[in-house]
């Protein structure tokens, strides 16, 4: 039987790093951050320091890569997720 591929994140891409806003508290951004704001915790590889640590927000774990809001590319997957922000 076949099997459907799973789709992975792009690593650096970085953009649910950078287009949505986040409420809860993110080490260095006590505040959270606003939708279009870079985190400080996203690397210049574009890479979370804080992946699989437990500081890393929950709202942030939470988050998993998806073809529909990813798209083909790192344009299409900001140009999706800042369209859901305003939306939302």
């Amino acid at each position: 039987m076949p099997t459907t591929p799973t789709f992975s994140c792009r690593l650096g891409c970085g953009t649910c790093c950078i287009a949505p806003s986040i409420s809860s508290p993110i080490p260095g951004m006590p505040d959270g951050k606003p939708a279009g704001t870079r985190c400080v915790q996203l690397d210049e590889h574009n890479l979370c320091k804080l992946f699989g640590r437990p500081e890393r927000p929950a709202v942030c774990s939470a988050f998993s890569a998806d073809k529909d809001v990813c798209g083909e590319s790192t344009q299409q997957a900001l140009d999706n997720l800042i369209y859901l922000e305003a939306a939302t």
